[in-house]
């Protein structure tokens, strides 16, 4: 642990008293190497941490004694690894933790059941752990640009989730059970080594609007010969069509088929 040492910073008991009155400890670009000492004595009424752009190597583990704590922000530090207490942070929804040097996420993290954004883009995943399945209201999966040769099986257990971004990683196949993602409405997979979907993917995933396969061995006839494509594409263009009705899309080049042709 450590401390905020500064000339100019304010007191130790000034902080803490703003950040129990807020439950943020935002602590952006401060040049931390360690998670300050005091932000672990406001503990329950913290609901908010923000150590983007710092130096962080490790989390103590006892910030599990933050029990109140809903989102956790850890962008572009220098993490290799995250404690197995992060298991007792049970009321946490937002787990950011891009731009890392991560190489494993642990079995614990199936335990924050309440989790809807997990974001680990940016680190050295080679896989994600089975429990993964276990996060159930997960709504936004991020694991673009690790070293992810495939998906878990479980992760057809993520009944929730609504968006998947996997772009930059060395995956070869996707398990049979994203077929199980009734709500999945984005599945982005460019820059991989994709050659083929699970034949039943758009005839099941009936939510999906938007997938992405730029840069993949896969090609258009597989993708467009598949069960449910022409539904899939159906939703697709409608989802175009009411962004381009509501002047979100703008200067548009057309429809992106999310395959090289």
């Amino acid at each position: 642990m450590g401390c905020l040492c500064s000339k100019n910073a304010e007191s130790r008991t000034s902080r803490i008293a703003r950040w129990n009155a807020t439950g943020i400890v935002a602590l952006r670009d401060s040049n931390l190497k360690v998670l300050p000492d005091e932000v672990l004595d406001v503990n329950n009424n913290v609901r908010t941490i923000d150590l983007t752009n710092n130096n962080v190597s490790v989390l103590p583990p006892d910030i599990s004694r933050l029990v109140q704590l809903q989102r956790l922000i850890l962008a572009n530090n220098v993490l290799q690894s995250l404690p197995n207490t992060v298991a007792s942070l049970r009321s946490l929804k937002i787990l950011t933790l891009d731009g890392n040097k991560i190489s494993i996420l642990p079995d614990e993290l199936g335990s924050l059941y309440k989790l809807e954004q997990l974001s680990v883009s940016g680190n050295l995943l080679t896989f994600l752990p089975d429990t993964i399945g276990k996060l159930h209201n997960l709504s936004l999966l991020n694991v673009s640009s690790n070293k992810l040769r495939s998906l878990p099986p479980s992760i057809g257990s993520c009944i929730a989730l609504e968006e998947l971004q996997a772009n930059d990683n060395n995956i070869e196949e996707l398990p049979e059970s994203l077929c199980n993602l009734s709500h999945l409405k984005s599945l982005l997979l460019n820059n991989n080594r994709v050659n083929q979907l699970p034949p039943k993917l758009f005839k099941d995933c009936k939510s999906m609007q938007n997938i992405a396969l730029h840069s993949n061995p896969i090609t258009s006839d597989q993708f467009q010969q598949m069960a449910g494509f022409v539904e899939f594409e159906e939703r697709r263009k409608r989802k175009f069509d009411k962004q381009i009705n509501s002047n979100v899309l703008m200067n548009s080049k057309g429809l992106d088929e999310g395959i090289d042709l």
